[in-house]
């Protein structure tokens, strides 16, 4: 079917260093443009994002520092961009909490005008989680074939969460799961440890402020610190230490820190 349109339709995605908007540079930019005739226009850029790209960042979307190092910046294509945009309503998937975010901070470190005020905004991803529910209930009715009677009420949702599991083991069972890249992040199998592994082993503390990189090393993953190793800052900065541990910070992510502080002083002693 065609789209039905008064005005042109703007698809874009961003690949970025990072995902913190104040910091982090957009490395990539593609736009397709569909015209109320049903034309369609495609517009696509790597950039020089003027700062290092994360190795993380790189394993998720294949740019390399290399890659980007002769491509002009996003200030030298505002311009040019602002007015393929120009009239034009935008659309895209999960753009609403990334992509229009980060694309309008960069519109404004360039001092281009896009006033996104007067643009309707189509996320696509609001509308699959708003017709296909990610909740409990709705798990039970995909997995389980059956309507929970009693959602919220902790012994019923327990109960559904055992059931769909063991939905979720059969449906998949032998099944390889990969990640937005297409690579095999590991097996649908009757095994509580291979099952443990897609959540994550890269996890250090419940609330995610700290995570392992490909390297194995424990890093920062919030704040100015971001992306750097914990042991690299304790030495560089320890009054970090003291501030996260007077801070509003849960219990959990406070114990982990004072493990890897105490585990990094006993390694000093040892040399």
């Amino acid at each position: 079917m065609n789209l039905n349109l008064k005005i042109p339709l703007c698809f874009f995605d961003i690949e970025a260093t990072g995902v913190n908007v104040a910091n982090d540079r957009i490395i990539e930019i593609a736009v397709i443009k569909v015209l109320p005739n049903g034309e369609i226009q495609h517009k696509t850029n790597l950039l020089n994002p003027t700062i290092p790209i994360p190795a993380e960042s790189t394993m998720i979307h294949g740019i390399s520092n290399e890659d980007v190092k002769d491509k002009p910046t996003f200030k030298e294509v505002a311009r040019d961009y602002a007015r393929f945009f120009e009239g034009a309503d935008l659309a895209g998937f999960n753009i609403l909490k990334f992509d229009v975010p980060m694309l309008v901070e960069e519109f404004l470190r360039a001092d281009v005008e896009f006033d996104y005020s007067r643009k309707k905004i189509i996320d696509s991803q609001k509308i699959f989680h708003l017709m296909e529910k990610r909740t409990l209930s709705a798990a039970y009715k995909f997995y389980c074939q059956k309507e929970m009677d009693n959602a919220h009420s902790a012994e019923s949702d327990t109960q559904a969460s055992m059931e769909v599991l063991l939905s979720q083991i059969e449906k998949y069972d032998g099944r390889e799961v990969t990640d937005g890249l297409n690579r095999k992040v590991g097996m649908i199998k009757n095994d509580m440890e291979t099952l443990a592994k897609l959540v994550g082993d890269d996890m250090v503390d419940l609330a995610g402020r700290m995570v392992r990189n490909n390297k194995g090393e424990v890093i920062f993953n919030f704040g100015k610190h971001k992306s750097k190793t914990v042991e690299k800052i304790f030495k560089e900065e320890p009054a970090y230490y003291d501030w996260m541990m007077n801070g509003d910070f849960p219990l959990d992510t406070k114990r982990k820190l004072t493990e890897i502080k105490l585990a990094g002083l006993k390694t000093a002693m040892k040399k």
